[in-house]
C-alpha cells in the first residue's frame, strides 16, 4: 500500500487527458446509475466524482447531487457542467463535507464509480465516513478495481519502476481488494449486503497504451520523471505490455477486473 502519496493526491489529474483517453470508465459504468435506484427528489454524493460525467446522469434523474473529488482541475471540468461539487478527500469526509452538513446524516444515497481504489491510504475510514453521512435506510452503490485489476500493467510499472533503483510499493496508488475482503470490511462497518458481483473486463483501449499511462498512472509517471525523462519511462514500460495486450493490428486491451455492489446503512441503526 502507498505510503509515499495518498491516493487520493491529485496534482497529477489532467481533465483533458481524462476526457480523450479515459472516457471509457464512466461509459462503460452508465449501467451502475441504474442499481442506484433514484427516486426524484432525493439527495445523493457521487464520491470520486471527476469530471462529472456519471453526476449529470444521476441529476438527469431527478436527484440533488453534491459531487466530490480531491482533484480541483477535475472539479473545475465539473463545475463547468452547473454540477455542485466540493474538493476533498473521502478518507476524512468529515472535513470535506463540514461546510455542507447542517443535520448528518445527509444523504439517501452515496456513489462511487473508479474512485475506491485509489483511496488506499485507509480504506476503512472511506467506509466509516459513507455509512456516517446516509441517511438510515440508505444506501452505498459503487465500482471500482477489484483483486487482480490492470495486473499485467500494475506488474510492468512496478518492473520498469524498480530498474530505477525506487521502490513501487512506495509510489503505488491502488487499492484492489478481492470481492471477499471487501465485502468483509462494508458488512464489519455495519452495512447490509444487497447485492454484489465480481467480473473480468478486457477493456478496448481509445488510442495508444501510452496515453493510458500518462493518464492513469501518472504517480508511476511523476516518480520516474525524477530519474529519468518520462517519455523514456513510458517507453519502457509500453514495450513490456506490448507482447500481453496489444494485437496483431496495434490495438490495445487492458486487464480490468470490477467489483460493484449494492449495501445499505439499516434503517434502525442500533
Amino acid at each position: 500500500m502507498n505510503t509515499q502519496a495518498t491516493a487520493e493526491s491529485a496534482a497529477g489529474w489532467s481533465a483533458d487527458d481524462y476526457a480523450q483517453n479515459a472516457r471509457f470508465v464512466a461509459d462503460l459504468a452508465a449501467s451502475l446509475v441504474d442499481w442506484l435506484a433514484i427516486v426524484p427528489g432525493e439527495r445523493m454524493l457521487d464520491l470520486g466524482c471527476g469530471d462529472g460525467a456519471l453526476t449529470e446522469q444521476l441529476v438527469a434523474k431527478g436527484a440533488s447531487v453534491l459531487g466530490m473529488d480531491a482533484s480541483a482541475e477535475l472539479l473545475a471540468a465539473a463545475r463547468a457542467r452547473g454540477l455542485d461539487v466540493v474538493q476533498g478527500d473521502g478518507q476524512a469526509m468529515d472535513i470535506a463535507l463540514a461546510s455542507h452538513v447542517t443535520d448528518a446524516p445527509l444523504f439517501d444515497g452515496v456513489f462511487s464509480n473508479a474512485a475506491l481504489h485509489w483511496m488506499s491510504r485507509d480504506p476503512d475510514a472511506v467506509i466509516a465516513g459513507v455509512y456516517r453521512f446516509l441517511k438510515p435506510g440508505g444506501r452505498f452503490v459503487a465500482e471500482f478495481g477489484a483483486q487482480g485489476n490492470i495486473q499485467t500493467i500494475r506488474e510492468a510499472l512496478h518492473a520498469e519502476t524498480r530498474a530505477l533503483g525506487l521502490l513501487p510499493e512506495r509510489i503505488d496508488p491502488w487499492f484492489f481488494p478481492s470481492e471477499k475482503e471487501y465485502i468483509k470490511q462494508l458488512t464489519k462497518a455495519g452495512f447490509s449486503i444487497t447485492r454484489h458481483e465480481c467480473f473480468t473486463r478486457p477493456t478496448p483501449l481509445p488510442g495508444d497504451m501510452s496515453a493510458w499511462l500518462e493518464t492513469l498512472a501518472w504517480p508511476f509517471v511523476e516518480a520516474a520523471a525524477q530519474h529519468t525523462p518520462r517519455a523514456d519511462f513510458i517507453a519502457a514500460v509500453r514495450k513490456r505490455l506490448a507482447p500481453a495486450l496489444q494485437d496483431d493490428d496495434g490495438r490495445w486491451t487492458a486487464d480490468y477486473v470490477r467489483l460493484r455492489f449494492v449495501v445499505e446503512k439499516p434503517a434502525v441503526v442500533r
